[in-house]
């Protein structure tokens, strides 16, 4: 069974390439993250023409996330419990669904901007709200896993230049805590083999030719239970995906399961 998740950077910018990715690929379940279009405009027949059914949990221009999956979709719930919410909204970050003989979170964790800022603070109360939503999966025998993009480099090995980020968010003592309270939980990093390069980074900013230069990030994270990781075969960045015009910012992060 092949699993992946991706952040599209809008669903509806990226979609030719969705679909031939799909078709390419093998994947039999794929979570997104940034569908950034509203759940009545998600293009649900060009993914059912491929097989795919898609749960979707999406508003508008930001942020919606999404499951598809060719082994089936029950069990569908749409957004965390004890969601924090900002700025009084109640956003579309997070989706699970059971697929067959595995349950998935897509997740797509608040991006925090600065540390000072109210949004930093959400994103640490979204991610205990995440942590109390997947300890009863996590603990489970069933392989379950949580796969999007957290918004946190796990080490500084998962940074291009730890010096760069100083003071900034994504690497964070705080931030990085949260990570170890998800995998205290009985969750285990799933690491992924680059197909370029010596560290498997996952987001390349579109300026300053981060792309060709490698200066990315491992923020795009696949957190198993000991079931799920048992299963894991390989694990890889299809870097080829963040090439050529109209490409994402972030590329697909591919499991392999012997499930």
């Amino acid at each position: 069974m092949r699993i992946a998740t991706w952040n599209v950077n809008s669903i509806t910018a990226r979609l030719p390439r969705l679909l031939a990715w799909l078709e390419s690929s093998g994947t039999d379940v794929l979570c997104l993250q940034e569908a950034k279009v509203a759940e009545e405009q998600f293009p649900f027949e060009q993914l059912r023409e491929l097989g795919y059914e898609a749960a979707v949990h999406a508003t508008g221009r930001w942020n919606g996330v999404a499951v598809l999956s060719r082994v089936g979709i029950e069990d569908v719930v749409k957004g965390l419990p004890g969601d924090p919410g900002y700025d009084g909204v109640t956003e579309p970050r997070a989706l699970s669904a059971t697929c067959g003989p595995v349950r998935v979170w897509s997740v797509y964790v608040p991006n925090g901007r600065e540390v000072e800022h109210p949004h930093y603070a959400y994103k640490l109360q979204w991610f205990e709200a995440l942590r109390a939503a997947v300890a009863g999966d996590a603990a489970g025998s069933r392989p379950f896993a949580v796969l999007g993009d957290y918004n946190v480099a796990p080490t500084d090995d998962d940074v291009f230049d730890p010096a760069a980020f100083a003071g900034s968010t994504h690497v964070t003592p705080a931030e990085r805590a949260a990570l170890g309270a998800l995998r205290e939980a009985g969750l285990t990093d799933v690491v992924p083999r680059p197909l370029k390069y010596d560290h498997p980074f996952t987001y390349w900013d579109y300026r300053q030719l981060c792309f060709p230069k490698n200066r990315g990030m491992r923020i795009d994270l696949v957190y198993g239970n000991e079931p799920f990781a048992k299963a894991v075969e390989d694990a890889y960045v299809d870097r080829e995906e963040r090439k050529g015009k109209g490409a994402s910012d972030h590329a697909p992060v591919v499991v392999d399961l012997d499930v």
